[in-house]
């Protein structure tokens, strides 16, 4: 039950991450909550210990660690943008 709360928390924030990004039109809505989902983790994982706050992967659904995983979202979609369209947003 909790990996499905982790998917729907990170699409979510993918989703949100990549409107605020202004990709969510160019790269389509899929592959936008993919990355995002990979970078709440990721953002989890690496920006987490850095902040000292928990993460979703823990099942800690603070807003700390949400925002923690929605910058995550918001820095891989950035990455991915600069890669296939050569420019971050």
């Amino acid at each position: 039950m909790g990996f499905i709360i982790w998917l729907v928390i990170g699409g979510v924030l993918g989703w949100l991450a990549s409107i605020i990004m202004r990709t969510d039109g160019q790269q389509g809505i899929f592959l936008n909550v993919v990355v995002g989902i990979i970078g709440a983790v990721l953002g989890g994982l690496v920006l987490a210990p850095m902040v000292g706050t928990g993460t979703i992967n823990d099942g800690d659904y603070s807003i700390a660690s949400l925002g923690v995983s929605f910058v995550g979202a918001i820095v891989l979609l950035a990455i991915v943008n600069l890669l296939f369209r050569g420019r971050a947003r």
